[in-house]
């Protein structure tokens, strides 16, 4: 692709001792990551929100840091962007035997437990648990959600939803039994124990946890504003209500909400 090609010789000048940029030559690996994950969360913000346009622009973003990494690799002589193109073509191929051999799975689960179980035998020889491989800095939600998975892949799963609610029940009435002791450390453990049941329950209905929290979390925060707005409107001061005013003029605004 022209462009491609145009965008790995952009970087290549960018990153040249001689006539390149400053503050490109002195990036390193570990200098661009914040960059790189600010990026990310970016482009997740923009699919959110279906702003393609955007979206558009930072995978560009996204692009050029990628193909940063891989101009820094090629000079320390590590490897260089058709090594890395290679293994993603090929673990593409090797991880959908439905599609490029002759293995017969139907339906989207089914895949991608067969990916996960795939995976897992590639992986065999470098880790030593089923659900390693999950970076710990990504958001706890995803990692839950993730080692779920990961652990489900090799049969640690229920086949229903109901033995998964009944779990979240017990959860919660650990918890009570904590919260009566006033146990800090015990009830800290057993919420623990809530948001991970809730997340495998999420997950066994197809969602995304941090989707799902993140949908939540703007609604609460597009409601709070009207709450906000309601008072100033109305030149009341906010600070001086009381809950009960509070929750009266909220059940107003999503009551609004729901006519509309």
């Amino acid at each position: 692709m022209q462009e491609f090609d145009r965008l790995i010789k952009i970087v290549e000048q960018l990153r040249d001792r001689k006539n390149g940029c400053p503050w490109d030559i002195k990036q390193t690996h570990q200098s661009l990551v914040p960059n790189f994950i600010e990026e990310l969360y970016e482009s997740v913000e923009a699919i959110e929100k279906k702003d393609f346009p955007h979206l558009s622009e930072e995978l560009g973003d996204l692009m050029l840091h990628i193909i940063m990494q891989t101009q820094i690799a090629k000079e320390e002589n590590h490897f260089q962007i058709e090594d890395v193109l290679k293994k993603i073509n090929e673990k593409l191929i090797r991880r959908h035997p439905h599609i490029f051999g002759t293995d017969k799975i139907t339906g989207a689960s089914a895949v991608k437990k067969n990916w996960e179980r795939i995976k897992l035998e590639e992986k065999k020889f470098r880790r030593e648990s089923a659900i390693d491989g999950i970076p710990k800095k990504m958001p706890a939600l995803i990692i839950a959600q993730r080692m779920q998975e990961k652990a489900a892949a090799v049969g640690f799963d229920w086949n229903e939803i109901e033995p998964a609610l009944e779990k979240l029940k017990e959860e919660i009435a650990e918890f009570e039994e904590e919260l009566a002791s006033q146990k800090k450390e015990e009830m800290e453990q057993e919420l623990g124990d809530i948001f991970f049941s809730i997340v495998n329950i999420s997950r066994k209905l197809g969602f995304d946890s941090e989707s799902a929290l993140k949908k939540t979390i703007n609604k609460f925060e597009s409601r709070f504003k009207k709450v906000e707005k309601y008072f100033r409107e109305n030149e009341k001061n906010m600070l001086e209500a009381n809950l009960e005013q509070l929750d009266e003029i909220w059940e107003i605004v999503k009551k609004d909400e729901s006519t509309k």
